[in-house]
């Protein structure tokens, strides 16, 4: 029996009909949905607390820095001048470090003897003529290496910084040569040195490098031991004042105070502030070329005491502080949220910008973790996981079965993927 073109007609409609509802409506049904549209905001919303300002003066160089667990020192801030400048009597710590690394103390007794010959005595002659701070010795003494080091130190002492860098090195002109080495070695840029006692004017550096010094000072066990205990000392040991000590009451320790026409006054400090989970931190201050005590005793208190305000806790993350935004072709939206509250010690600085990254999901229930936002401190990076606000469902099958050519761009674009 031969069919009419109506009835082939109408079989075909009929089979383009089975196949729609056989493959058309499970394909649409259960095929994949388009992943929801992620709209990140960095700023998080909510998310930071304002920290306390390290305040340094305009006046003169200076520079604060935090001494972290390798020794090294992580820079807080700087401020007035930062380019290159004299240093004064600061620069007898490069005398000491650079005469330390090649020659160290020993871990207990007070090491070599260094005999005090001619030279030595008539540096202390002409130091004392000029109205440089001294301290006294005889030809045919005998010094300990601990004690030279501690006269250079605590007493100031030029005449014991040319003994030590003749001992050393065998001449103060040696000794200048191996220093700017030995700086060059260590990575300073800026600092050099053109004797060992920085009553040269061509003793530069810039604040910034001063806290470095003052942080390597502190590095080595045996000078942090004597920073620690200045008046310790036993039977053989020389009387060494502690002339630089200033600020004490304060909290604040000096490692280094001078005044010279071209360096102005010039201190180098350290000192202990309560940091994270009130964990003590160490820091180290430099300020040079300021005109006189009565404007760096309050420069060095308020940028001690603004570091220590600084060093509070802030909310960096705050709990359910929002990051963006997901919506779907079908129309659900959520907020992406921090799962959880994160301080951390801002030291002055405000947290840098968040980064937010989120996995590729199309349909999760509120409070599923979907991503992560992160962002640096001072401290190091902190993060939080990120949820929804609200539960992202599938659309059911009318909107499926109404939008074809959103689940097949879904489908083809899994199958590139």
């Amino acid at each position: 029996m031969s069919l009419s073109p109506g009835r082939i007609v109408g079989i075909a409609i009929g089979a383009v009909a089975i196949l729609a509802v056989g493959v058309y409506g499970p394909a649409m049904l259960l095929g994949p949905l388009p992943e929801a549209e992620v709209h990140v905001s960095t700023a998080g919303e909510g998310a930071a607390g304002k920290p306390e300002p390290i305040v340094l003066p305009e006046s003169g160089a200076s520079a604060v820095a935090l001494v972290d667990e390798n020794g090294s020192a992580s820079m807080l801030a700087t401020a007035g001048e930062t380019g290159v400048v004299p240093i004064g009597g600061a620069a007898k710590l490069v005398t000491v470090l650079a005469t330390l690394d090649s020659l160290p103390l020993p871990d207990d007794g007070p090491g070599p003897a260094i005999k005090i010959g001619p030279a030595d005595y008539t540096d202390y002659l002409d130091h004392s003529k000029a109205g440089n701070r001294t301290l006294q010795v005889s030809p045919g003494d005998s010094w300990s290496e601990r004690d030279v080091v501690r006269a250079v130190l605590f007493a100031s002492s030029n005449n014991h910084a040319d003994t030590l860098a003749r001992w050393a090195f065998g001449s103060v002109d040696g000794y200048v040569d191996e220093a700017n080495a030995w700086l060059e070695a260590q990575g300073f840029e800026s600092t050099r040195v053109a004797d060992a006692t920085g009553l040269s004017a061509d003793n530069v550096g810039t604040a910034e490098e001063l806290a470095r010094l003052a942080a390597m000072t502190l590095a080595n066990p045996q000078l942090a031991a004597l920073v620690a205990d200045p008046e310790r000392s036993d039977p053989t040991s020389r009387n060494v004042p502690d002339v630089i000590d200033h600020l004490g009451d304060e909290g604040v320790r000096a490692l280094s105070r001078s005044y010279t026409d071209e360096a102005g006054v010039c201190f180098i400090f350290t000192a202990t502030v309560p940091g994270a989970d009130d964990e003590p931190q160490r820091i180290v201050g430099a300020m040079t070329t300021m005109p006189d005590y009565e404007t760096l005793d309050p420069a060095v208190v308020e940028a001690f005491t603004s570091v220590a305000a600084s060093a509070a806790p802030v909310t960096v993350i705050a709990e359910g502080a929002r990051y963006g935004t997901v919506e779907t072709a079908w129309g659900d939206e959520a907020d992406l949220i921090a799962r959880t509250e994160r301080t951390d010690a801002a030291w002055g600085s405000d947290p840098g910008e968040a980064s937010v990254a989120v996995e590729p999901f199309t349909t999760a229930r509120a409070g599923r973790a979907v991503g992560t936002v992160t962002v640096p401190t001072a401290n190091g990076d902190i993060g939080s996981e990120l949820e929804l606000s609200a539960d992202i469902d599938d659309p059911g099958p009318l909107w499926r079965l109404a939008n074809p050519f959103v689940l097949i761009d879904a489908f083809v674009n899994g199958r590139s993927g």
